[in-house]
């Protein structure tokens, strides 16, 4: 029927190569915004103007480590400016939170205070936290400074149009700002939380890792490692619910590895791959891979012009090297027998024929079909 039977066989379950092998081996470079690209986040309100960029932030005076409750360093660092420094960044960055959340306008500033700058000493971003507080009523929320990516671009987009959730960016060519998603860390969880949930819990947040994986492996996000996803307690009616969302997108389209958009072939994933072993067997692993392809397919077609615009902007835009498209495209072709991939000449390329292949296999799959 399709490439479920070859997915066991390539090992969901196995240790050794979860464990053993390195997945993502080089720094993924940045890539800049083409104007093609510039054009598609203008005209869908992406864009924005701003007077401090992602470097101005580097010019931070002093810093100390940030840690968390249980003194454990969390590689994050609380940075700080000159007084003069201070209070511009301090403004423009109320700025950015009322354009990122509101209307743009300023009669919200004076009820909005900077709490922390925090820097990201890990990782191959290294973002900006930016800790914001309505004096009113110390409500508080966070949202990210980073240095623009092309590549992350089409991730957050591929996100917001395909996945179960919006997601809220501005970008120019200098400076990405993304909203913070509130969750558990998914490293967190799997450590803390997962070892004291029931087993009706366990088999419902099984259920949920299938198709986040298979969500990453179609739309072809990487790097889904335990701390770039979150998990989220949902409480409905008696009982809680978890699901599973990501909230990191630089690996989009980049390496050429296909395990490396399959989440269960991190080993910090491991314990969630035990819980599905126990808690699934291959039949419903099966129909939750075949339903999330399913609404991916029904979300391509309902995206109507616009996830059309994005792919043909990306076949002629660079995102990656031509030796990862090359290994990529044949890996796909392994899997799914189609001459599409093979023939393709970019990510986007890559990204229309896996997109044509969803639609022609699963758009009118229903529940009858499966069984």
């Amino acid at each position: 029927m399709i490439i479920e039977t070859q997915c066991r066989k390539r090992g969901i379950f196995d240790k050794n190569r979860t464990v053993e092998e390195k997945l993502i081996s080089k720094k993924k470079p940045f890539f800049s915004i083409s104007d093609a690209l510039m054009h598609f986040l203008k005209k869908y309100d992406r864009w924005m103007e701003s007077s401090i960029c992602y470097e101005d932030l580097l010019r931070f005076s002093g810093s100390v480590i940030v840690y968390d409750k249980n003194d454990q360093d969390t590689l994050w660092v609380r940075v700080y400016y000159s007084d003069f420094d201070r209070e511009e960044i301090d403004h423009q960055l109320k700025i950015i939170y009322t354009q990122l959340h509101s209307d743009g306008g300023d009669s919200s500033l004076p009820d909005l205070n900077i709490d922390a700058i925090d820097y990201c000493t890990f990782g191959n971003s290294k973002p900006f936290r930016i800790k914001i507080r309505n004096i009113l009523n110390d409500n508080f929320t966070y949202f990210y400074v980073k240095k623009t990516d092309a590549s992350r671009v089409y991730g957050l987009e591929f996100e917001h149009i395909l996945s179960p959730y919006n997601l809220n960016y501005m970008v120019n060519h200098d400076t990405l700002i993304e909203e913070h998603i509130a969750g558990i860390p998914g490293d967190v969880f799997i450590k803390t939380y997962l070892p004291d949930c029931s087993a009706a819990e366990k088999a419902q947040i099984a259920k949920e890792y299938v198709k986040f994986n298979e969500r990453c492996m179609v739309r072809l996000l990487g790097d889904m490692r335990a701390y770039n996803y979150v998990v989220i307690p949902i409480h409905d009616f008696d009982h809680v619910i978890y699901k599973i969302r990501a909230i990191d997108f630089d690996q989009q389209c980049f390496e050429g590895k296909l395990s490396v958009y399959r989440p269960q072939f991190f080993k910090e994933n491991y314990p969630l791959m035990l819980v599905i072993k126990e808690k699934l067997n291959h039949e419903s692993i099966v129909q939750y891979k075949i339903e999330e392809r399913s609404i991916i397919s029904r979300r391509l077609i309902n995206s109507g012009n616009r996830i059309s615009f994005l792919v043909n902007i990306m076949k002629n835009d660079t995102i990656t090297l031509p030796e990862n498209l090359e290994k990529l495209k044949n890996e796909i072709f392994v899997f799914t027998k189609d001459d599409a991939f093979t023939k393709s000449k970019s990510m986007g390329e890559l990204m229309q024929a896996s997109f044509d292949y969803m639609r022609r296999n699963y758009q009118n799959v229903s529940l009858g079909d499966l069984l």
